[in-house]
C-alpha cells in the first residue's frame, strides 16, 4: 500500500529541551496506526508538527507528498483534525457546528448539507444532531466532533488522545464508530495514546520515549519479540529479592519501577518455585502473556506509566 505519512529524522526542541530526536516512519494508506508513549514521551509535539502547526526544528514529515512545513495549505487539505481540547461551540448544535466548519472549506448549498448528514449519520449522531452542544455527552461530543473533521472526506484522519476524558464505555463506543468509518470510507486513521488497549487495536503501533522511537512494528508483532510469559514481583525488599532470584535460579530477574520484573518460558513452573523458597517475601506474582508495556519495559527499563518531568510551555 502506499505511504500517505512518511517522517524522516524528524526532530523538534523547545529552547534546549529536546521534545523529538531522530524520529522516522511511515503510514500506509488504509492503516490504522497508532502513536503510543507516556505523558512527555513526544506525542502531543509530534501530532502538532504532523497537523501543520508546528514547524519541526530539523527533518522532514509529508502529508501525501506535501512538506509540512513548507507545503502547509496542501497538507492541510488532506487531513482530518481532531484535537484532544473540544473545538465545538456548546452553544451551537451539532449540525450548525459541522455547518460553519463546511464554511471554512468552502462548501455551501446542497453539497454542504448532504455531507452533514451523511458525516453525522456516519457517527450515528442524527438524532441528537439539532439539540446544543452542551446538552451532549462527551462521547457524544466526541462524535461530533469526528464528524467535524470527515466533513471534507480527507484522506487521513489524526486525532490527538481521542479516548481522553472518555469513561470506559463510551471509550469503546468511540472506537467500535472509529473502526465502522475506516471500513466504510478507507481513511487512514492515525492517532496519539498512552492507552495500551487502544495500541492494540492498530495494524502498526509506533511507541515512543522521551522524543525517541523506542520500537515499531504490529502489536503481535512486537509482543512476540518477548515470547513466553513475563512475572513482576511486589516484595517489602524488592532490591535484595531480586538478586538473589536471579542467582538461585538463573533467572534473568530485574528491578522495574520498583517491582521485580521476570521474562519466563514457563511461569507456572517458576512461581511454583519462588513461592516454595519466598512465599514469606513476597507481596504479590502477576502473571501473564507480554503486552505492550511489557515491550516498553524491556527497550526502556521503566514502564509505560512512568511519568517524566512536567513538558515545558508549548507541548511535550
Amino acid at each position: 500500500m502506499p505511504e500517505v505519512v512518511q517522517v524522516e529524522s524528524l526532530r523538534h526542541a523547545y529552547g534546549q529541551r529536546i521534545a523529538l530526536s531522530g524520529v522516522s516512519f511511515s503510514v500506509r494508506r488504509g492503516e490504522l496506526f497508532g502513536l503510543l508513549g507516556p505523558n512527555g514521551g513526544g506525542k502531543t509535539t509530534l501530532f502538532r508538527i504532523l497537523t501543520t502547526l508546528l514547524p519541526p526544528t530539523a527533518g522532514e514529515a509529508r502529508i501525501c507528498g506535501c512538506d509540512v512545513g513548507t507545503d502547509r495549505d496542501n497538507a492541510r487539505r488532506h487531513l482530518g483534525v481532531v484535537f484532544q481540547s473540544p473545538s465545538l461551540d456548546i452553544y451551537l448544535t451539532a449540525r450548525e457546528n459541522l455547518r460553519h466548519a463546511g464554511h471554512l472549506y468552502g462548501q455551501r448549498g446542497r453539497e454542504l448539507e448532504s455531507r452533514i448528514e451523511a458525516r453525522l449519520a456516519d457517527v450515528e449522531l442524527m438524532e441528537r444532531a439539532d439539540e446544543p452542544v452542551k446538552n451532549l455527552s462527551g462521547g457524544m461530543r466526541r462524535r461530533a466532533e469526528i464528524a467535524k473533521g470527515m466533513l471534507h472526506d480527507p484522506d487521513i484522519l489524526i486525532l490527538d488522545e481521542p479516548s481522553a476524558g472518555l469513561d470506559p464505555s463510551a471509550r469503546r463506543d468511540l472506537w467500535r464508530r472509529l473502526q465502522a468509518l475506516r471500513e466504510s470510507t478507507g481513511v487512514t486513521i492515525l492517532f496519539t495514546t498512552h492507552y495500551l488497549e487502544e495500541a492494540d487495536r492498530c495494524d502498526r503501533v509506533v511507541i515512543l520515549d522521551r522524543g525517541h522511537v523506542v520500537v515499531h512494528g504490529s502489536p503481535a508483532d512486537l509482543k512476540s519479540r518477548i515470547g513466553g510469559e513475563c512475572l513482576t514481583i511486589a516484595s517489602p525488599n524488592c532490591e535484595q529479592l531480586c538478586a538473589e532470584i536471579a542467582a538461585e535460579m538463573g533467572c534473568p530477574a530485574r528491578l522495574v519501577d520498583g517491582l521485580i520484573r521476570i521474562e519466563t518460558a514457563d511461569g507456572p513452573a517458576l512461581v511454583a518455585r519462588l513461592m516454595a523458597s519466598h512465599a514469606d517475601r513476597i507481596h504479590s506474582i502477576l502473571l501473564g502473556k507480554p503486552t505492550l508495556d511489557d515491550v516498553f519495559v524491556r527497550e526502556t527499563g521503566h514502564r509505560l506509566t512512568y511519568v517524566t518531568a512536567s513538558p515545558a510551555k508549548g507541548g511535550e
